[in-house]
């Protein structure tokens, strides 16, 4: 944008930060989804429902989460964006640790509401990051190296958790997984640092943009609202089937917490990492000749994903369960690439991190606030119906947010020809 302050004079390779913020982002979702392998062993403990284990895994993680990373990420914006990463890597891994000290849902509760603290301050101004160090032609593929922090970090954390969980006991696994984020902490802030913003010469003005300015650019962009609530829809499904699985294979298929840990593990890790670059790769390659390709990529893969699901979670089988769940599950997380890319280039680069932040407001606030505790209270209201089976069939009814995020990401398409801001 013309007046804007150059940046340059980077102090950090590009695969470096990358790097780097790939490992803070795995810890990120070792946090997250240690609770959901961990429901079983909680729940026994604590005597505590699929509604109150929804509760825990959904909104107390998300209402702060969600509604604290939109200041936060102005504040990297205007400040420091690696500092503000740093300090939430320590605060989220903080609260993780002292959730291994919880005597009942109130105290859970409490230490999520923390970890969400903590998290609202990472995601976005990493977004913006890997934005500053990767040029347009590069940048979905960046962000899916990225986002492979989504699988590495659930896989991490289901298959660590499960172990120490069934070894020892659920409280060490949140100590050993909090206290090795502190320590990862002051390694990020040494090796990532910030690019030198070059003042605008004399003279010229500088044409940065507020909140409100932001806010007010975003609004008029169909683009962005269907991107978002695609994303949030989508998420419903997909962070409601992440927590959620553990539970349905251990009481649908009967399997035990370390079998459920590699079973789980193993989807989230081939399926996870296979659909994040598959959908980089082609985000990036589709859209050089045509920018509707990053809503178009995302809703042909929820489509094909849900008959596929459907059939994993009917299956009789744990055997045949885990071959039919791992094509889908490659297909669920193929949207973050294109969509993260395209959100970037939505706005000029001094309000990518606001801009993914208020993104990330609406994805997290419906989609984790909304969708676990979703399919936990369906779950309990099915239970009488289906028994077991319960959780089962509460899965399967909510197959159809995938099908609204399909229809939302494939409507996002033409205006994204049109709002697409090509700054390199």
């Amino acid at each position: 944008m013309a007046g804007q302050p150059a940046t340059a004079g980077r102090t950090t390779s590009p695969n470096i930060a990358l790097g780097m913020l790939l490992l803070v982002y795995i810890f990120n979702f070792v946090d997250r989804q240690i609770l959901a392998i961990l429901a079983g062993p909680i729940q026994a403990d604590l005597g505590l429902s699929d509604t109150q284990m929804g509760l825990l895994g959904g909104i107390a993680f998300a209402l702060l989460y969600s509604t604290l990373a939109v200041p936060l990420a102005w504040v990297a914006d205007k400040t420091s964006r690696s500092w503000v990463i740093t300090i939430s890597l320590a605060i989220w891994s903080g609260f993780t640790a002292l959730t291994g000290l919880a005597q009942g849902f109130w105290s859970i509760f409490l230490t999520r509401l923390g970890v969400g603290i903590g998290e609202a301050g990472g995601v976005a101004p990493s977004y913006a990051v890997i934005a500053d160090h990767f040029p347009s032609n590069r940048r979905a593929r960046a962000l899916a190296i990225y986002s492979l922090g989504i699988p590495l970090g659930s896989a991490t954390g289901v298959i660590a958790g499960g172990y120490i969980a069934a070894s020892v006991d659920w409280r060490l696994a949140f100590f050993v997984v909090g206290l090795s984020g502190l320590l990862i902490a002051p390694f990020f802030k040494y090796f990532v640092r910030d690019k030198v913003k070059v003042p605008a010469p004399a003279g010229q003005p500088v044409a940065a943009y507020s909140f409100i300015g932001t806010v007010r650019l975003l609004a008029g962009k169909r683009a962005f609202w269907f991107l978002a609530f695609g994303a949030a829809s989508s998420s419903m499904l997909g962070y409601g089937i992440a927590f959620w699985l553990p539970s349905l294979l251990q009481r649908s298929f009967g399997l035990s917490l370390i079998d459920t840990s590699l079973f789980f593990g193993a989807i989230l890790l081939v399926g996870g990492v296979a659909g994040v670059l598959g959908g980089g790769m082609i985000g990036d390659w589709l859209g050089k000749k045509d920018k509707a390709a990053y809503g178009m990529v995302p809703a042909a893969a929820f489509l094909l994903a849900v008959p596929l699901f459907a059939a994993g979670i009917m299956s009789g089988s744990a055997t045949l369960a885990f071959i039919l769940f791992l094509i889908p599950q490659a297909l669920a997380y193929v949207w973050l690439g294109p969509v993260l890319s395209a959100v970037q280039h939505l706005v000029p680069a001094d309000a990518r991190a606001t801009a993914s932040a208020l993104f990330l407001l609406i994805n997290n606030l419906i989609g984790i606030g909304g969708g676990i505790f979703f399919l936990g209270a369906l779950s309990d209201f099915l239970t009488p119906i289906y028994g077991e089976d319960g959780l089962r069939y509460s899965m399967l009814y909510s197959l159809s947010f995938y099908g609204l995020a399909a229809v939302l990401m494939g409507l996002a398409a033409r205006p994204l020809r049109s709002e697409w801001i090509a700054e390199d």
